[in-house]
């Protein structure tokens, strides 16, 4: 666990996993959290008095089905937003008034700004996992939970971003989403491909990203003038 959430009170620590990992059984959540699984359950049945969790019944092999424990609306309502209701307003009334040609300059000069300064955190790292990591610590101050890992099935890595603070302005406008794509793939470099596979705005509970390094020559590899653009 993050060490800045040990002096967290405990609702806190509790809605904090949930949204980093997902659904959880009380068992699960009570290891995580270094506690039981009787101590967690407690936490989640006094969180769902408040509507902030809320549990479904999951069929896992044989025996009666898992209950595992999932954020609700309310719940999720709790983190950062970065001003949301302010932003899709402002959006949409860019796009109204302006057009759309303005708020895509906009959008480009936010694109622009947000590559400068990656790029220059990450110049000069060589290893593809090193900058992996450093791209993701970028994005966990940014407050998006960031987090990464090797992809399960060897292909690669994960970049995951367990919230996403400017959501509603991606709702309002999903050029956002595509800019940061392109920046990843960019920032990345021209070894790695970059592809989103979980995506909020889709109904997703995260946004995932997988990462794989490949050769200058490898069949089908589309160029980095194809790449970006390409929808989230």
């Amino acid at each position: 666990m993050d060490p800045a959430l040990k002096s967290r009170p405990v609702a806190d620590r509790v809605l904090h996993a949930l949204k980093r990992h997902g659904p959880l059984t009380a068992a699960e959540l009570g290891e995580r959290l270094g506690t039981t699984g009787e101590a967690a359950r407690q936490q989640l049945l006094k969180l769902a008095a408040e509507h902030l969790v809320e549990a479904t019944a999951e069929p896992k092999g044989v025996g009666r089905p898992a209950q595992t424990w999932h954020l609700t609306d309310t719940g999720n309502g709790r983190f950062p937003d970065a001003h949301a209701n302010l932003t899709a307003d402002l959006l949409r009334t860019i796009r109204t008034t302006l057009g759309q040609p303005t708020l895509d300059l906009l959008i480009a000069a936010r694109e622009a700004e947000t590559r400068k300064i990656y790029e220059a955190d990450l110049k000069g790292i060589e290893p593809v996992e090193v900058r992996i990591a450093r791209l993701t610590e970028m994005r966990a101050r940014e407050g998006y939970m960031a987090e990464w890992r090797r992809a399960e099935d060897g292909r690669g890595w994960l970049l995951i971003e367990n919230h996403c603070p400017i959501c509603a302005a991606a709702t309002a406008c999903q050029g956002f989403c595509r800019a940061e794509l392109d920046i990843f793939r960019d920032v990345l470099g021209p070894d790695v491909t970059v592809a989103r596979e979980e995506h909020i705005l889709m109904g997703a509970r995260r946004c995932a990203y997988r990462i794989e390094e490949v050769g200058d020559k490898q069949p089908g590899r589309r160029s980095r003038k194809g790449a970006r653009g390409d929808p989230g």
